[in-house]
């Protein structure tokens, strides 16, 4: 009887399946980080001299330095941008959530396209004005590239809180006296601050990790991703060992940054009953005019990777230049030599989202409808992949399964492996957001006519939640596609998807076939985007 009850307790399997499978995709990669960090390469002791060597150096710590300034200007720039939003139409919000999906690493490569040395802007400024345009180079380049890209986080997140603040709170602020600027920082900002600082850890998040803008655009500005992915590049002598290292700091600055962030929030987050949420207000005046030019002009700013790179993969090019006339050779070019390379980036990505609905769906009633010690684990486990940068995760699964008994570097699985760990916290977010909404009374309903509690999960729960569930899918799915820190460690020359690709064609000058590609990612995000409206059947795009 024990040992039916066993083979039949579907859930206590899910248990064992998720904790195995995070056990040995998470946790022992991210041992055996830790492991190399403390090792030294040639005696393979116990030893700090990696760390040593790294606060000993200025070329090393400075990378770190410049990862905090990035980081940090980014978030506050974010921040400011955001703090007097207007409501803008629906398809300015879908513009802000296609900048968002995009990699950054386009907006480097458009913007080199643009205002680079031999950019379109720069060559007309000079050859027209003899204006010769700032460099986009370095510290202000990454900059500008990072802001226009993660500024969405915050205003998607405020936009969500802002619609649960109930309108009460504001009119009985309005009859003591308080009014104007004063209301925003007394009323408003204390209210959403818990989902700002989550919005604001997202961009921090995202900036601190992102490999392809300071490599393509950052020239000498070195931060931590990319000096980690040079060391770890360079198989001389214990440079592996020093890149695991400073993988090991950037995994503690993370997580410690993300801890003090749950601490804030705990202390200050408030219980909101929006029965009449905060209705937006018309400005009127010069203030609505220049409100309106800043939106629309930032907008726009954020569109111009997308059209930019759109644009070009229509010119003709010679190398590097873009010469006179249209035509489609870019295109043929990358279809001729680069087909495999968008053949693994769908096939990867559909491959990983498979793995994610079904572990979406699952653990996320496991940690909402079955709670337990274990389930709580899990549930940890789950969201520890948004604290660790995608060029760590690369590097933790190589160190991991370089050598038997288990051998999956250069293979394709290593990578679906890590679009699965990376991209599931959003589909089972999601899934759990909408099984909070169906009431247990419903499967219980079920129960009580004879059906099992696993028919009922499968026949009932399950076709309520799929609309969140593939909600996060698609969400997984886009995030997946433009996959590049991770993947630009883990790819071979049979693996390659289109985000690696457009990245060594960048390094390569042959900016007429990475815009082709660029397009193509584009062109996919939309869709998808149009895919998750209709399957989401909502026409907000607010966290």
């Amino acid at each position: 009887m024990n040992k039916q009850k066993i083979r039949l307790d579907f859930w206590t399997g899910v248990t064992v399946l998720s904790i195995a499978i995070f056990s040995l995709f998470l946790i022992y990669p991210l041992f055996s980080l830790f492991v190399s960090a403390f090792q030294n390469a040639e005696t393979g002791a116990f030893s700090l001299e990696h760390f040593v060597h790294f606060f000993q150096r200025k070329y090393y710590y400075q990378s770190m330095i410049n990862s905090f300034s990035v980081t940090l200007c980014v978030t506050a720039l974010a921040y400011f941008m955001t703090l007097y939003r207007v409501r803008g139409k629906s398809a300015l919000e879908i513009c802000i959530i296609i900048s968002l999906l995009s990699p950054p690493f386009i907006g480097a490569y458009s913007w080199i396209l643009i205002g680079g040395r031999s950019g379109m802007l720069t060559q007309w400024l000079y050859n027209t004005f003899g204006y010769e345009f700032p460099s986009i180079y370095g510290f202000a380049g990454i900059l500008l590239v990072l802001t226009l890209k993660l500024y969405p986080f915050i205003y998607l997140y405020a936009a969500g809180a802002m619609k649960n603040i109930d309108s009460a709170l504001i009119e009985a602020a309005e009859s003591l006296g308080c009014s104007g600027v004063r209301k925003v920082f007394t009323v408003i900002v204390p209210l959403i601050t818990p989902t700002i600082l989550a919005g604001a850890l997202m961009v921090f998040m995202n900036a601190m990790a992102d490999f392809g803008t300071p490599m393509l655009i950052g020239e000498g500005f070195n931060v931590m991703p990319v000096m980690i992915y040079s060391e770890f590049i360079n198989e001389v002598g214990d440079q592996a060992n020093f890149a695991a290292a400073m993988a090991a700091i950037m995994v503690i600055i993370t997580s410690t940054i993300f801890l003090l962030q749950k601490f804030v929030v705990n202390r200050k987050s408030f219980t909101m009953s929006s029965l009449r949420p905060m209705q937006s207000e018309p400005m009127t005046g010069a203030g609505n005019i220049v409100m309106h030019a800043i939106i629309y002009l930032l907008v726009a700013l954020s569109m111009i990777p997308q059209l930019v790179v759109v644009y070009t993969s229509f010119l003709n090019t010679r190398g590097a230049v873009f010469v006179e006339g249209y035509s489609l050779d870019s295109y043929r070019t990358i279809f001729e030599t680069l087909g495999t390379a968008i053949t693994n980036t769908y096939l990867y990505s559909t491959s990983a989202i498979l793995l994610i609905v079904f572990l979406g769906a699952t653990v996320a009633y496991l940690t909402t409808r079955r709670r337990s010690a274990l389930t709580e684990f899990i549930d940890v486990l789950t969201m520890f992949p948004y604290i660790i940068p995608g060029s760590v995760l690369g590097i933790t699964l190589l160190l991991a399964f370089n050598d038997d008994p288990i051998l999956l570097s250069g293979t394709a699985f290593i990578i679906i492996i890590s679009l699965v760990i990376r991209r599931l916290p959003y589909t089972l977010r999601s899934s759990s957001a909408i099984l909070y909404q169906i009431s247990p009374s419903i499967e219980e309903a079920s129960i009580s006519l004879g059906a099992s509690p696993l028919k009922t999960f499968f026949k009932v729960t399950a076709v309520m939640m799929l609309p969140g569930v593939m909600s996060g899918a698609i969400l997984s799915w886009i995030t997946a596609i433009n996959e590049l820190s991770s993947s630009v460690i883990l790819f071979t020359g049979a693996t390659k998807t289109m985000s690696v690709a457009i990245y060594t064609e960048v390094i390569r000058a042959s900016y007429g076939t990475a815009a082709a590609l660029s397009t193509i990612l584009t062109i996919t995000t939309i869709a998808a985007m149009v895919i998750f409206f209709r399957v989401s059947g909502s026409k907000d795009v607010t966290l």
